[in-house]
């Protein structure tokens, strides 16, 4: 099993700034990838960034929040941040951290999901 934990919500005003970290524990498995996905109240869970692990440093955004937030990595620590800039109050949700990774024996892939952080914009 692999364990994610997030940190770094809060409450902050609209225009201003977080950083959210996620801390995986200690595992035999490769990760691949991280990510962040977010969700607001009656809505679907959303892409918000993602990046390799494994290899190189590729990242994804969502469109709604490309060009504000920006993701990177501590592989040594199994860390991943998420530097939220420009914060609108409908980046308001509960943000999730997310890892896939796979098996160094099997090959198999697996995703593993954190247990959330409140994100609230709002004056």
């Amino acid at each position: 099993q692999v364990q994610l934990v997030e940190s770094g919500g809060g409450l902050v005003q609209p225009g201003g700034s977080l950083r959210l970290s996620c801390a995986a524990s200690e595992t035999i498995f490769v990760i691949n990838s991280m990510g962040w996905y977010r969700q607001a109240p009656g809505k679907e869970r959303e892409l918000v960034a993602d990046i390799t692990i494994t290899s190189g440093s590729g990242t994804n955004y969502g469109e709604r929040v490309k060009g504000r937030f920006t993701i990177s990595r501590d592989n040594a620590k199994n860390t991943v941040y998420l530097q939220m800039n420009s914060l609108k109050p409908e980046d308001t949700g509960a943000y999730y951290c997310e890892a896939v990774v796979s098996d160094p024996l099997g090959g198999f892939v697996n995703e593993y999901w954190g247990r959330g952080t409140q994100v609230t914009v709002s004056s």
